[in-house]
């Protein structure tokens, strides 16, 4: 086998790319290569044949079209096995590659920047540079294709210690690799596509009939659920980035369940127009509390359950205050959320060494998001659950109708339901939560549980289920535990039963028509 004597290199992400060519040169390679980087090259005193130069053919709409040519894929598709593939190359003069150097227009970079217009976008879309990874990553039995310069290194060591060829195993595995760069690529553009669909549009074009996703390891946590089970994060490409964009400000690296813990939080919170703070524990709320500033919201979240608040995530929806921080320093934090802070309250942080601070924009779903929960062989798709509820369309059928203060406290309960886990039981005030039932197999025992966590007398206060009530049985629990009012979603075949419960025991009862269960 003959030592390459070719490379093709295209790249948009330039670093590490002189050094690289003039090591490739060292070792007898010939450089070809287009505009931009051609001009790089040559910057830098290597000599480089322009791909224009090969194809006899210009550049032409705009660098459109450059390398969409047989002189450069008939270089590039040729098996060296095959005799029949030598003399047509032969036969048409065309040189083969042995190393392929692409890597693609930054499109989510772009897309990722204010201000973008769809012209700009599409722009971005490359064509040529997919169609030679794709070509080099086929043939990769008779030449390499490298796509991240992290590998530049590894391969020039290869290519030093076996005489200028790589080994099948490194071009098989480089070329694994540029297929999941253009598939990721080609995903990516999918999603900005969808991204665009109009809210009007039917569940098809929101669902699509295929979905590809490409989804980029941002980092590996140190274990999953358990120690025994390996762990990443993964970034959705087009998207806004891992909560929304967040910013890790200080402390340990982020767990598995920190982050799904985060997660629900920063959603939790965001359903508040005035200043609240939510405590999350195991994926459920256990203190939501609101008020005229975040340290009186703060004092009112914690008093729902103190004893579970201990190692929580914690998520406010105002920027954190110097006083805030002051008023967590008795409470053992895993991680604390914000959309901004002071640099008084960051400083004011730094004591706690290990705990975890996020700067987190506010969550605001779109019904063009698509949420994926992972099962065996595949995925559940849905959109997400939006903050488009009317509270004007609610009804209250009982005799008796809740009071002003009544239905602010039912509002409030109806909120935190959301994010509560199945079968979800919220007794609140105005202003806190009193107790949370959640993740029970039955609706009454949540109930119960809700009631015998209330550190609060609960006398007049109100309750949030999240789906209906099957039977009149907890409407009773909660009646003889002195809650006034109960805010659900209405649906069962038993509502005329419950209605004469509620209407029995004097209770107010309103009926969403819509349910926010989370299994």
């Amino acid at each position: 086998m003959p030592i390459p004597a070719r490379a093709l290199l295209s790249v948009s992400d330039k670093t590490g790319l002189s050094d690289f060519a003039h090591a490739l040169a060292e070792l007898g390679f010939e450089l070809v290569s287009t505009g931009g980087t051609r001009r790089h090259l040559e910057a830098a005193g290597l000599a480089v044949t322009g791909v224009s130069t090969v194809t006899g053919f210009p550049e032409i709409l705009d660098g459109r079209v450059k390398t969409l040519h047989p002189k450069i894929h008939g270089g590039i598709l040729a098996d060296r096995s095959q005799p029949a593939h030598g003399a047509a190359l032969a036969e048409h003069g065309i040189q083969p590659f042995d190393l392929v150097v692409v890597n693609l227009y930054p499109f989510e970079s772009t897309i990722a920047r204010p201000g973008i217009d769809e012209a700009q976008a599409i722009e971005m879309i490359d064509i040529g540079g997919p169609a030679m990874i794709r070509a080099a990553a086929k043939n990769f039995n008779s030449l390499a294709v490298l796509v991240d310069p992290r590998d530049y290194a590894e391969l020039l060591a290869e290519l030093r210690s076996h005489d200028g060829r790589a080994s099948v195993e490194i071009r098989r595995r480089l070329a694994q690799k540029a297929f999941a760069h253009t598939a990721g690529y080609d995903a990516a553009i999918a999603a900005w596509l969808r991204s665009t669909t109009p809210e009007s549009a039917p569940a098809g074009e929101l669902l699509p009939e295929r979905l590809t996703l490409s989804l980029a390891r941002e980092f590996e946590t140190r274990y999953g659920e358990n120690p025994h089970q390996p762990a990443a994060v993964y970034r959705l490409a087009g998207g806004s980035g891992l909560l929304g964009g967040m910013r890790q400000i200080q402390g340990k690296e982020l767990s598995w369940n920190n982050l799904l813990d985060a997660d629900a939080a920063r959603k939790l919170v965001a359903l508040f127009d005035e200043p609240a703070v939510v405590i999350v524990k195991h994926n459920n709320p256990c203190g939501v509390g609101r008020g005229a500033d975040l340290v009186t919201a703060y004092g009112r979240a914690l008093e729902c359950d103190p004893v579970s608040a201990f190692g929580s995530i914690v998520a406010v929806n105002r920027p954190l205050t110097e006083e805030l921080v002051a008023a967590f320093a008795d409470l053992f934090i895993e991680v604390l959320i914000a959309p901004e802070s002071t640099e008084a309250a960051q400083g004011g942080l730094a004591a706690k060494k290990n705990l975890r601070f996020l700067l987190c924009p506010p969550y605001a779903p779109s019904p063009r998001e698509i949420e994926l929960r992972g099962l065996d062989g595949g995925f559940l798709a849905q959109s997400p659950d939006g903050f488009d509820e009317d509270p004007a369309s609610w009804t209250c059928p009982t005799r008796r109708q809740p009071t002003p203060e009544e239905r602010r406290a039912l509002g409030f309960a109806w909120a935190v339901t959301r994010y509560t886990k199945s079968n979800a039981i919220v007794i609140t005030d105005e202003v806190r939560t009193l107790g949370i039932g959640a993740g029970q197999m039955s609706r009454v025992d949540s109930c119960r549980i809700a009631i015998s966590k209330a550190r609060s007398p609960l006398a007049g206060s109100v309750a949030g289920s999240d789906a209906f009530f099957p039977f009149r049985d907890g409407l009773d629990v909660l009646a003889a535990a002195g809650i006034a009012a109960v805010i659900q979603p209405g649906g069962s075949r038993r509502d005329d039963e419950l209605l004469a419960a509620a209407d029995e025991h004097g209770m107010a009862m309103m009926l969403t028509g819509r349910r926010h269960f989370r299994h």
